[in-house]
This record gives structure tokens, sequence and C-alpha cells, in this order.
């Protein structure tokens, strides 16, 4: 059973409670003295704190997906072994697995639920593999579209999150095919990664000096790799970008710093300047050129605008980027768009994203066109 399942976290509980009753029902009888006594009133608390923790845990992860399987918790997750081709010819996306959509009928067809693609990215200009999903709409093996090209938008989750986090916890894939479906959007791919492209380090989306070319990876690689595999465009009104915490910081600062590619740059709960801690590392190496580009603030009011268009929210009472917010929005200007989502309470979490996901990809299909 996968660490995610909810058999092993049903099993986890019942070991907690059948472990609790136990302790209740034998305490007694491990009360008085002696060696063999206290052993068994250790014993027992201590298997009876190790389910309780176990459960929660479990719990835990089921709703942000911390890990999504056992190797991953063990620290030993083999995604990054899969080995790809750069011979003359070869693309720069490999398939290493496909699956449904889940809960839809039918949706074992593609062409009824779509599909979701399990790929290894090889960045060309960066030198970056990256895991990563495509969601593939229905629409996109349906013969009314076969000589049609679809937008894509660029999904991330936040640091040090998964990628199965956009599949499991934030259903973008199942968000979009219902979306569609209702018509409140247009049919769109999903390409869905964590910003950790250099794990464990969190790049956040910068190019280091001397070190992991992440925005050229995403500004550049990504786009390309992905237009050279699938029926996708190569136009900035092709393509936008959304994520969710450092991945919506990641969205903005890629969108911002190359309207040349994305015409759109959606962040949920996003911070507007680059972390800089134990988890970062030096990423400008004393460099406050950059370091200032990577603030976005300040590019706002010392850069260029180019003609994109965001989409920011927070809340007024649970985020912490409610005055950071605010900034942004009041900086922008023309050519350049903004809109927003303040939900009047609402924390860092996973149940306030999923309110705020279905309005993010309708108002990303707005902003994006097919070729």
């Amino acid at each position: 059973m996968g660490l995610t399942s909810n058999n092993v976290l049903a099993l986890a509980i019942l070991l907690a409670v059948a472990l609790f009753a136990a302790t209740v029902w034998l305490w007694p009888r491990l009360a008085r003295g002696g060696p063999r006594a206290v052993l068994g009133r250790i014993g027992l608390l201590l298997a009876t704190q190790t389910a309780l923790f176990a459960s929660v845990g479990l719990a835990a992860n089921n709703y942000f997906l911390f890990y999504g399987s056992w190797a991953d918790l063990l620290g030993q997750e083999q995604d990054m072994g899969v080995v790809v081709d750069h011979s003359a010819g070869s693309k720069d996306i490999k398939v290493v697995g496909k699956q449904k959509l889940e809960g839809v009928p039918g949706g074992g067809r593609p062409a009824v639920g779509g599909q979701i693609q399990k790929v290894v990215i090889a960045g060309e200009k960066s030198r970056i593999d990256s895991p990563a999903y495509v969601y593939l709409p229905p629409e996109y093996f349906q013969p009314a579209y076969a000589g049609k090209t679809f937008p894509a938008a660029v999904v991330l989750t936040g640091y040090p999150g998964t990628a199965e986090n956009l599949l499991k916890g934030l259903k973008y894939p199942r968000t979009a095919y219902e979306q569609a479906k209702s018509e409140k959007m247009q049919p769109m791919v999903l390409v869905m990664l964590r910003p950790t492209v250099a794990p464990p380090r969190d790049t956040e989306c910068v190019d280091v000096p001397g070190g992991p070319q992440t925005e050229t990876f995403f500004a550049r690689d990504l786009p390309k790799a992905v237009s050279e595999t699938y029926r996708v465009g190569t136009a900035p009104r092709n393509w936008g970008f959304i994520g969710n915490s450092t991945g919506g910081y990641c969205a903005l600062k890629i969108a911002m710093h190359h309207p040349e590619q994305y015409a759109a740059g959606a962040g949920l709960s996003a911070y507007y300047k680059a972390a800089e801690d134990i988890t970062t590392g030096d990423l400008f190496h004393g460099d406050q050129r950059l370091r200032n580009r990577a603030n976005l603030l300040w590019s706002l009011d010392n850069l260029p605008q180019g003609r994109s268009s965001f989409l920011v929210t927070t809340s007024r009472k649970g985020e912490g980027n409610l005055k950071g917010t605010l900034a942004f929005i009041d900086k922008v200007k023309a050519p350049a768009r903004v809109s927003s989502i303040t939900l009047d309470s609402g924390g860092h979490n996973f149940t306030t994203w999923n309110r705020e996901i279905p309005p993010a990809l309708v108002w990303m299909s707005g902003r994006l066109s097919a070729a």
C-alpha cells in the first residue's frame, strides 16, 4: 500500500485506537511494582504515542502531500534517474508514464477524460532535467481538434512540494476538465511541476551565478520543449504561468521578466522578493543588480513593464502577503494589467488555494489564445 493510500491511514488510526484501548484495559494490571510491570507501562505508552503520531503524520501528508511515496519519504526517490537522449534530432521531453483522469465516467479513453503524462523535461540551455506531469484535455485527442493547437499554462507548487500536490491536493487537471466542460474556460494543456528543479536547493527561479540556471529553464527551455512535443503554440499569447507560494512568486517573476514568452502570470499567496535563507544558499553572489531584479516591487518601479497580465491573490485575514499584494497592484502600470482575488479570510494552505484555482484558471484562459 502506498504512503498516501487511505487504507494505510485507516490502518494507522485503527492501530492507535486499539493500543489506546489496550492501555486503558491493561493499566490496572500493570500498576503494581516490579520491572515487568514498569516495562509493560513504558511499552504501551511508547506504542500508543508512536501510533498516534504516525496517524497524525499520515493525515497531514495525505492533505499536504509533502511526500508522494515511501521512496520519497526515505530519500530514495528515483525520478531523476531517467536517462534522456540528447542526440541529434531527439526531443527534450521523454514520456515515462501515462494515466487517466480519475473520477470521470469513461475517463479511460483520452478523448473523453483527457490524459496525464508523466514526463522528464530536459533543458537545452540550462542543462536542467526535471520530472513533470502534462495534462492533455479531451479535446486534444478528438478528431475535430486534430489540426488545432492549444494554449498552455505552467503550474508550480510551493517549496518544497511535489508535483503530485498539483494532481491530488490541488486538483488542477480535474478543475481544468470541469471548467472547460462547463464552458467557463477553453481547453488548455497544463505542465505541472515543482520549482525545485535542482533539489534539494530552493533556487527561487533565478539564474544563480555559477549555479543552477532555473530562470532559463522556465523561461526558455520548458516552453520550447513542450511546443516541440505537443500541439502548443510558441507565441506569448499561447503561454501562461500559475503557482502558489514560492510557485506564485516564480509565476509572477517569470511572466514579468519574460513577456516575450508568457502573456500572463498568476501568483496564489505569492510573495514579492526572493527568499534568502539556508534553503536557498547564496543566490546572487553579492550582485545587487540581480537581487534587485528578483524583487518584483523594485522591478515594477525601475524596469519597463511589458504587455503582461498578472493575477495576485490574498486574504484580509490569514495571509501574510496582504500589504505586499496591495503594493504590487498599485505599482502595475500600462501596458501591463493586473487583477486580484481578495478573500475575507484564508490561510496559506490547500483549502485556500482550492478556492482560488477555479477562478484563476478561468482568468488565465481569458488571457490566452490558441495559435
